[in-house]
């Protein structure tokens, strides 16, 4: 594993999807009972209500704590990373919409925003937001692996990559508190069969033969189905992760893999299948490619990806509930 100091993307995490119907393999909508998806275990949560307050064209966040600027796109054009920052360091300079400590939203924070239910652009449904195009935005974060590369977000369909950072894109300012991450010491409990998450309270199967092997869609939730009919590590209830709590576990500071030390418990696969179709292409589903921390999608009855179980403690202290 290669290591980058001074980078990190410790923003808030959302650990749901809004994702509420569930897909087979060819994009055909099947009950959600019983299948393992986003959808079985979202209708059981509540959706946020008044989830964004708009106060002077600043849009706030309720759930992340974040403002946004209510134009999606106030720089208009696009441009280069480096004038991406230029951009923001312009805004605050004229107190653009009576803020003056705008910066290029990182990583984790823009995908907050991200809905795995509608595309074009991938926003919650009755988001309030104005101009927002449906492509590449920039995110403060650079490449780890690639010094001439730097992060970006696709607001068609949430795809998550890296581009040049002479390429043009479009700019979305972001202002409020970061969170700490990193002020979780110990985060990775390791037993003989698991990793608990002490940030997310998520609980992870330390790889075996069939999870390190590629399968389809439907072959990861045979693997799953498999762990809990023994009760692997002590448990039944093992499932297979949506995207959003597969990107809890990057770290943009390390690449080959883009992992937390602490999980990596042996050889680490390509990409790891999530639960969460893609409302793009429903014949596609997400998936985490481990080498950078890309987050994009794969064909459901290609037998290209690996599975990682997770579980949820209920009774464990988590930090994080959303």
């Amino acid at each position: 594993m290669q290591k980058t100091n001074n980078l990190s993307d410790s923003s808030p995490l959302l650990l749901n999807t809004d994702q509420s119907i569930c897909y087979n393999e060819t994009g055909v909508e099947i009950p959600c009972d019983g299948s393992g998806q986003d959808g079985e275990f979202n209708s059981k949560l509540n959706a946020p209500e008044n989830r964004f307050l708009i106060r002077k064209d600043v849009v706030w966040d309720r759930l992340t704590g974040l403002g946004w600027s209510r134009d999606a796109a106030p720089a208009i054009f696009p441009m280069s990373w480096t004038e991406a920052f230029d951009h923001v360091s312009e805004l605050n300079e004229s107190s653009y919409l009576g803020v003056d400590c705008w910066r290029l939203p990182s990583r984790r924070e823009i995908y907050s925003l991200i809905s795995h239910r509608h595309i074009n652009p991938a926003l919650p449904g009755g988001h309030p937001f104005l101009n927002v195009f449906s492509g590449y935005y920039w995110t403060e974060i650079p490449s780890s692996r690639l010094k001439n590369q730097a992060w970006y977000i696709h607001l068609g369909g949430g795809r998550i990559y890296r581009g040049m950072k002479e390429g043009s894109y479009m700019v979305w300012p972001v202002t409020g508190p970061r969170a700490d991450e990193m002020a979780v010491s110990d985060r990775f409990v390791s037993t003989q069969n698991t990793l608990q998450d002490r940030l997310t309270g998520r609980i992870w199967m330390k790889s075996e033969d069939k999870m390190a092997r590629p399968a389809t869609w439907r072959g990861a939730f045979d693997v799953i189905d498999e762990l809990n009919s023994r009760r692997a590590g002590g448990y039944g209830d093992w499932r297979l992760p949506n995207i959003r709590e597969l990107d809890s576990l990057v770290n943009l500071s390390s690449h080959s893999p883009a992992l937390p030390e602490a999980m990596i418990q042996g050889p680490v696969a390509e990409g790891y299948w999530s639960a969460t179709t893609s409302a793009f292409e429903k014949q596609y589903a997400w998936v985490l490619y481990a080498r950078d921390g890309g987050v994009g999608v794969g064909f459901k009855t290609l037998p290209d990806f690996c599975v990682w179980a997770v579980r949820r403690e209920k009774m464990f202290n988590q930090m994080v509930t959303r």
